[in-house]
């Protein structure tokens, strides 16, 4: 048997770690590495690549734990610890709770009580205030924005500066600071509407006479909640080490939105499910990318082997949408993609998904993930200001020698 992109065969494996079979079969036997029968070949097992590579991780980190910590900025080990999110065999949990099933009936208010570990009578009050900004400042604000995220990015430092108690950084006042944002946001997004809970006020906003919409966006501001820590977690950690408001924290968090890298992804997969009307299309508008050199966005996660549990909910969802015009569309490039580059569909394809199958504007996604994430970045700011540490990470230098 060939090496698989998950697995390996017991020969391949003993190799990778420079052992035995034996010690291989032991590391095995005692948890350290899974193995599940090959299909076709019950007698024969094979081992997970992700646990491999863990367990040489672990080695360098004895050898050399300077190169190690370097490497864990990349897709490698943890860096710091936090009790938010946990991604483990194939599965993400909210302090716990499966996030999928969560999403299932969970607001994100909701979702951010749990995220931010409140108690049941203080998750009551939270999203009872205000936003920070009337919509009449918000709408002063608008004539200068060229589209709503820019608008986001408007609110954030006028509203820090209307909001004194922003300052105070102990758990329960970041807590209830991080409500009176989610809603300045909401706010912005969906005027007059910034009193509903928030899928509700997009759905008025994007989808005013479907009011079935609300479930669909609902679900996927909680999936997009929180996600361990990606780029813009990172960064919102690093900007609350420093004593940042939360304000300032979810600006600095949202900036990294503005990367292709990071943001942008599902607007991308929008363009080519526009192309996808037909099996043979959708292969094309993939391969057309791939001949360019080009990343192609919406496939593949490296935490994910065998597949993105946020897009599998995103697009049972969409086939339940009713639209088969669109559904054939996203069924088309699933399917092309996954073949071309042996890869699933990610949250970005997900979102994608059900904005075309619901018929929400194109810069949905984007305002989606980051009013989701949003929730997600406070709660990264809550746990980052109880540590009280500085995140100062020091630089292997590759320089000319002094």
């Amino acid at each position: 048997m060939k090496a698989g992109r998950y697995h390996l065969t017991a020969a391949q494996a003993a190799q990778t770690l420079g052992i035995t079979r034996a010690t291989l079969y032991a590391y095995a036997s005692r948890g350290q590495l899974r193995s599940e029968p090959v299909p076709g070949r019950p007698k024969e097992r094979r081992y997970y690549r992700e646990d491999l590579e863990r367990l040489l991780e672990r080695k360098e980190v004895r050898r050399d734990p300077a190169r190690a910590a370097a490497r864990g900025l990349h897709w490698g080990g943890p860096v710091l610890e936090s009790a938010i999110t946990l991604i483990h065999e194939g599965r993400f949990y909210y302090r716990g709770r499966d996030a999928v099933a969560l999403a299932r009936t969970a607001s994100l208010e909701e979702t951010a009580g749990v995220l931010w570990d409140a108690e049941e009578p203080e998750r009551q009050r939270l999203f009872a205030q205000p936003s920070a900004l009337s919509g009449r400042r918000l709408a002063r604000l608008r004539t200068c924005a060229k589209d709503t995220f820019t608008l986001l990015q408007l609110a954030l430092p006028v509203g820090a500066a209307s909001d004194l108690a922003s300052y105070d950084l102990r758990p329960a006042a970041v807590r209830q600071t991080g409500a009176r944002i989610v809603r300045l946001l909401a706010a912005a997004i969906a005027p007059r509407e910034g009193d509903r809970p928030v899928h509700r006020a997009l759905q008025t906003a994007w989808a005013p006479k479907r009011a079935e919409v609300a479930e669909v966006i609902r679900t996927a501001l909680v999936l997009c909640a929180d996600h361990e820590l990606n780029v813009s977690s990172f960064v919102a950690r690093c900007a609350a080490s420093a004593g940042a408001s939360p304000y300032d924290v979810v600006s600095a968090a949202m900036a990294t939105l503005k990367g292709y890298k990071h943001g942008g992804a599902s607007e991308r997969v929008l363009a080519l499910l526009a192309e996808a009307r037909t099996p043979k299309s959708a292969r094309a508008a993939v391969a057309s990318r791939l001949r360019a050199g080009e990343t192609l966005s919406g496939f593949g996660h490296p935490l994910y082997a065998a597949g993105d549990p946020r897009a599998s909910a995103l697009m049972r969802l969409a086939e339940a949408s009713g639209n088969e015009a669109e559904g054939r569309a996203v069924r088309h490039l699933a399917k092309a993609g996954s073949e071309l580059l042996q890869d699933l569909p990610n949250l970005d394809f997900g979102l994608a998904a059900v904005t075309r199958t619901y018929r929400l504007p194109d810069y949905a996604p984007a305002l989606m993930f980051a009013l989701g994430r949003s929730t997600g970045w406070i709660a990264h700011a809550i746990e980052q200001y109880e540590s009280g540490q500085l995140i100062r990470p020091r630089a292997r230098y590759t320089g000319r020698v002094p």
